[in-house]
């Protein structure tokens, strides 16, 4: 049997996203890290807009190492498994390494909100948006 637990992180918000779909009674977890707000000068209004999107999932929030706790919710869960969303994000990588120490890691695509082959600057949203929106609507 293949218990699983979903890691939760900035780019998979959405009760939609992937990992949901896949194993939809899952307990999933999101973790608030410091340095990674620090390292991300994630902004008040940027933290606020993620937990209001948490407060509409069934997710358990914690706060610390991201992999530490994702390993320690999976083994308290007693999963065998941890499933995720692709990422662009550079850490993501590495915290998915530090999290296969213990447990496999099954990473989903996300369905593409946009299908666009060019550049897009990712550091606001705004610059993001002046190229998505032509796509979406």
């Amino acid at each position: 049997m293949n218990n699983s637990i979903i890691w939760l992180h900035g780019d998979c918000l959405s009760p939609e996203g992937p990992a949901f779909q896949a194993h939809p009674e899952a307990p999933a977890i999101w973790v608030w890290d410091d340095k990674l707000i620090d390292e991300w000068q994630l902004s008040l209004k940027r933290m606020v807009f993620i937990y209001e999107c948490l407060l509409e999932l069934p997710v358990v929030i914690r706060r610390g190492d991201v992999a530490t706790e994702v390993i320690a919710f999976a083994q308290e869960s007693g999963a065998n498994q941890v499933v995720t969303a692709e990422s662009p994000s550079p850490g993501f990588q590495d915290i998915c390494r530090k999290i296969r120490r213990s447990h496999p890691v099954e990473v989903l695509p996300p369905e593409a909100f946009v299908r666009y082959d060019g550049y897009i600057d990712l550091k606001r949203f705004s610059r993001y948006w002046r190229v998505a929106e032509k796509y979406v609507f």
